[in-house]
């Protein structure tokens, strides 16, 4: 394998000859003495109406050459510096920024010149000049340094009736069909109060309710007011942890007809879209909140702020966006 340098127009040229005559993309990396992925990035990066150009995709990588090296481009640009400024005070990540930037110049709305990756955003976010500003305080985690995140386990309880996720059938696992649901609570000071969640597998669209109690009752009652609320194509199961708050989860089949599975204890990574919004929410109400000062319409703007920010998953549209645009769907269809 040769040491590692960017493609040559030369290389370049040969690659779009043997592409368009049906050569494997593997006997192309061997002919070049490339990786097999080198090549498959670099032919789908490149197409134009799904055909490889030599041409267009040297002038492609000189541009990306060219733009790389603009490391200052947020200080150059008050626009872009003041739309990430926004979108950090509203929440968004570094990722969900540029993949909207860049949704947008797709779309027109936005020059080519005003996109930056999210790279860039965090070096300019972490860079010493910058410093004074705290700008990492606007992050998900607020660390002044980029570290890895690790989910917290769940404790177990014996929950009568309880159907596991791996009876889960597969419509529900590869997010075909709208309408399942994953649940959770966050919970406050001392385990006492918290708020129960409800994510959407599908359009990743955030309910939360506050639960003075963190009780299998109050539990309930909270996924009622989510549910009861929606039309019945729009809830048809949720997938919920082994705490002993989901006791009455037999309850939500008797009454609304949703079947409740439950995830293998200490395997958050099961649930990972609840997860991960109970970690947008704690950006809002960290741990040890008390939350008998909070209020319920304080959740719900929160709760809006979140569902309106654009997910890299969803194509950098919002959870609203693809939660209406089911909706309507299912309830076309009757």
């Amino acid at each position: 394998m040769k040491p590692h340098h960017k493609l040559s127009s030369q290389e370049r040229d040969k690659i779009a000859y043997w592409h368009a005559i049906g050569t494997r993309i593997r006997e192309i990396a061997r002919r070049l003495e490339r990786s097999p992925s080198s090549i498959s990035s670099e032919i789908k990066r490149n197409r134009v109406d799904g055909i490889y150009h030599s041409i267009h995709a040297h002038k492609a990588a000189i541009a990306r050459k060219q733009h790389s090296h603009k490391k200052y481009l947020l200080k150059n640009n008050t626009i872009l510096t003041s739309y990430l400024l926004d979108k950090l005070d509203s929440g968004w990540s570094p990722e969900q920024i540029a993949g909207r930037l860049k949704k947008e110049i797709h779309e027109g709305k936005r020059p080519q010149s005003e996109y930056i990756n999210h790279e860039s955003i965090y070096q300019y976010i972490y860079d010493e000049k910058q410093r004074p500003l705290r700008l990492w305080e606007k992050l998900a985690r607020s660390h002044r340094k980029r570290q890895r995140w690790l989910g917290r386990r769940s404790w177990s309880a014996k929950i009568p009736h309880r159907v596991s996720i791996r009876e889960r059938p597969d419509t529900i696992n590869t997010r075909e069909e709208f309408g399942h649901w994953e649940g959770d609570t966050v919970v406050g000071d001392k385990h006492k109060t918290g708020i129960h969640t409800e994510v959407e597998r599908v359009s990743r669209m955030l309910f939360a309710e506050q639960i003075p109690r963190v009780r299998a009752q109050e539990t309930y009652l909270a996924q009622m007011n989510i549910f009861s609320m929606l039309p019945k194509q729009a809830r048809k199961t949720t997938t919920v942890d082994n705490g002993s708050e989901n006791m009455l989860h037999t309850k939500l089949r008797d009454d609304l007809a949703i079947q409740t599975y439950f995830a293998d204890p200490y395997s958050s990574w099961q649930r990972g879209t609840n997860e991960y919004a109970n970690g947008l929410l704690r950006r809002y109400f960290p741990k040890r909140t008390d939350f008998r000062f909070v209020t319920q319409q304080s959740i719900n703007d929160v709760v809006h702020q979140i569902n309106n920010i654009p997910r890299k998953v969803l194509h950098y549209n919002t959870p609203r966006e693809v939660f209406n645009e089911h909706l309507f769907q299912v309830l076309q269809i009757g």
